[in-house]
């Protein structure tokens, strides 16, 4: 769940520990606090050289708010990474095929996002070498986007569309697979227009349901 944003800002999402008592938080603090992370790697600044307190100073609000916000350093940059991921889109809901189309576009156009942000891959780099930082971050927006994958692959099982005969997880790795391979392991990779339909058709010719 994302809170609201900024105008043009970034999407933050709600840091962990929202539920306690006292007064609510501000939205505008929230924006403030994740865009000056922003602000300061654009800048040049390492993700060593950033700490609460800068942090706290680049976003015009006190040590004690971050605090209030965030446990420490990792979790706030896990929430930095948050805002830069779009949403996943709402299915079409019309066919298998489109409807992975739509899932892995919207892989395709991360991966390009990546290659041209130099600040989301500082952030993305600095989460995934911090264990605790990254399961967090897997269990939340990885496990998300799986789940709309396989959520797909069942309509189009009951809808006998796709075989229903294999399991879900080694279907999506099928289909999902490529596309991770060319956006995020080896980024020379080109990722043109038309990969998302390309890869969708191709695999649909092996698993649709024989006669």
């Amino acid at each position: 769940m994302t809170g609201p944003s900024a105008p043009g800002g970034p999407s933050v999402p709600e840091a962990a520990g929202d539920g306690r008592r006292g007064r609510p938080r501000s939205a505008a603090a929230d924006t403030a606090i994740v865009e000056a992370v922003l602000r300061l790697i654009e800048e040049g600044a390492s993700i060593g050289e950033l700490s609460m307190e800068g942090i706290a100073r680049a976003a015009g609000v006190g040590k004690a708010t971050l605090y209030r916000r965030w446990p420490g350093k990792n979790a706030l940059l896990l929430d930095v990474v948050r805002s830069l991921d779009d949403d996943l889109p709402p299915a079409p809901g019309v066919s298998v095929r489109d409807d992975l189309v739509a899932l892995l576009e919207h892989l395709r156009r991360r991966g390009l996002a990546k290659r041209h942000s130099a600040v989301l891959r500082t952030v993305l780099t600095h989460v995934q070498a911090q264990p605790d930082v990254w399961r967090e971050y897997h269990e939340t927006v990885i496990r998300a986007r799986r789940e709309a994958v396989h959520a797909v692959l069942r309509r189009g099982m009951a809808r006998g569309e796709i075989r229903a005969d294999r399991e879900v997880e080694v279907l999506a790795d099928l289909f999902v697979g490529p596309m991770l391979a060319r956006a995020l392991i080896d980024e020379r990779t080109a990722l043109p227009e038309g990969l998302a339909e390309q890869i969708v058709d191709t695999v649909l010719e092996g698993v649709r349901p024989r006669p």
